[in-house]
């Protein structure tokens, strides 16, 4: 879940903190709770959701959430899209721009893996002007030479984690494999910090720094991710970069590129959230107009590719049981290709009924639309597209299996072609890649993971008192300097991107290219 407002001011009432400078009711909630475990996070998670009902924007809440419901993790780091940083980099592989959409399209089911493996976690809100980078090493994607195929990717495994390993050795998200290296090994080293599947170990074994992890403990926990480098080719490397450009409303930007396959990709984090009947329901902000991914050279030069959102649910709040629906459609646009026709895809994800289980449907079809005409806006649903028009059918789970097949009829598919499924991708078999960062020592005041330092080991360490003081604490110092802005009026400059994000495409300022190339240009003996 995206951010909604928790830096706050305490007030006379000590059930109280709001936040003066942000409009809509103030909302009380429970103190920090001696029973921290899950009974006691249900209870305020029950509370906060009645206090919720009927407001029209929870983003406009002064509301403060205990360190006790919030996961060791920055909000900047959680959110990323690049959950498959190698499915990013292979939509510029083919020389076909039909297989490029259908690239694009498993790109998109798969940028959110966090979702279908991992539980619903609330990260740290982020404060204005904190920022992430990080970057990954993964091998090629490689094709087999039947090209109805799926594409073929590194192995991944899971297994039980030992008992003595250290809560900071967490699967999926913690561990990173130098790319390009097959095997396991001990100098493997730490990615992540994310709980979105822990195992269960003593309080009194936890660490008190998220740093503190021996070599023996990441060999025992060796580790949710395998990835095998593909044969000879070199790791492609994809740096990202984000930053809180705005507090009210919360608003990030992010850039993400690998030039070793002429793809980058940017856009802006917001969202607008409400509670209706029993579930959290999550759309755009106005800023956010989707992910836009340019292809700068290669097959695709010169073709942009928008990733609209869409509509997120999170559900089983009264009953603490928590799990993600989506309604609504995702519509994937490609304009600027070189060829006769532009290629468009319209997902849409079934509605859910409110009685029985989840099946998590979807459903769609990659089409071709003028680019000079604005007809093809209004298609929105798959009965929308005109059967003339479209180029491909696809259909099934998006928690786990997704296949395609061709539209005999369309003008572009040969006679020969049949109405054969063939796999998109397969969810259920893949896993996110940890993201490689360097370490705290090299970080910067305002890196997520330097800033939050003093939280995430309280809390991993279940101090969560101590948690609270420091997050407070960080609450306080982001509202005294906005206090000396005001006062010497002056507005907050964005570092790292330009301060303009009404086109929801941020720009790099010099700081932000530097930093990326840096990223780039990391060593992995510098990273974790």
């Amino acid at each position: 879940m995206a951010d909604s407002k928790d830096d706050l001011t305490p007030t006379a009432d000590p059930m109280l903190i709001v936040d003066e400078d942000t409009p809509g009711p103030a909302i009380s909630v429970l103190e920090e709770s001696a029973d921290a475990g899950e009974g006691g996070k249900l209870k305020m998670i029950v509370q906060l959701a009645k206090k919720c009902l009927g407001v029209k924007d929870i983003a406009a809440m002064r509301l403060s959430l205990p360190a006790s419901l919030l996961e060791p993790l920055p909000n900047l780091e959680y959110w990323h899209y690049l959950d498959r940083p190698d499915l990013f980099a292979a939509i510029n592989d083919s020389d076909d721009a039909f297989e490029r959409m259908l690239a694009a399209v498993r790109f998109t089911f798969t940028k959110d893996l966090k979702f279908i493996h991992g539980k619903v976690c609330k990260p740290y809100n982020s404060v204005l002007g904190e920022h992430f980078r990080a970057h990954w090493d993964v091998p090629p994607v490689r094709y087999s030479s039947d090209p109805s195929q799926p594409p073929i990717l590194g192995s991944h495994t899971t297994q039980t984690p030992s008992p003595q390993v250290s809560p900071t050795a967490l699967p999926s998200e913690t561990l990173s494999i130098k790319s390009g290296r097959s095997g396991r090994s001990s100098k493997s080293t730490r990615s992540g910090l994310s709980l979105l599947s822990k195992p269960k170990t003593s309080p009194s074994t936890a660490p008190t720094s998220p740093q503190q992890i021996s070599n023996a403990d990441l060999a025992s926990h060796m580790s949710s991710l395998s990835l095998g480098t593909g044969g000879s080719s070199d790791p492609l490397r994809v740096a990202y970069m984000t930053e809180q450009v705005s507090h009210h409303p919360p608003v990030s930007a992010y850039y993400a590129t690998c030039p070793a396959r002429s793809i980058e990709m940017r856009g802006i984090d917001q969202i607008s959230a409400k509670i209706s009947g029993t579930s959290l329901r999550v759309s755009p902000g106005s800023y956010n107009r989707g992910i836009y991914i340019n292809i700068t050279g290669g097959p695709g030069e010169g073709e942009q590719y928008q990733i609209t959102h869409p509509i997120a649910s999170v559900n089983g709040i009264l009953r603490g049981s928590f799990y993600i629906t989506v309604a609504d459609s995702t519509i994937i646009t490609c304009t600027g290709g070189k060829g006769k026709e532009n290629y468009r895809a319209v997902i849409e994800y079934k509605e859910e009924s409110w009685l029985g289980r989840s099946h998590f449907l979807v459903e769609g079809v990659i089409h071709t639309y003028d680019e000079d005409e604005t007809e093809h806006e209004e298609w929105t649903k798959v009965r929308h597209v005109p059967q003339s028009c479209i180029v491909a059918f696809f259909e099934g789970c998006w928690r786990n299996h997704i296949r395609w097949r061709r539209n005999p009829s369309h003008s572009s598919v040969s006679v020969a072609s049949t109405a054969e499924l063939y796999t998109l991708v397969d969810l259920e078999k893949l896993r996110t890649i940890p993201k490689i960062v360097r370490p705290l020592e090299k970080q910067l005041p305002k890196e997520s993971r330097k800033l939050w330092e003093n939280v995430t080991s309280k809390l991993l360490s279940k101090e969560y008192g101590d948690a609270t003081k420091h997050k407070l604490a960080l609450e306080q110092k982001q509202r005294d300097e906005a206090s000396e802005r005001k006062r010497k009026g002056e507005e907050f400059i964005p570092t790292y991107f330009d301060k303009d994000i009404t086109s929801g495409i941020p720009v790099l300022t010099e700081e932000g290219r530097k930093a990326v190339e840096e990223e780039l240009q990391e060593r992995t003996s510098d990273t974790i």
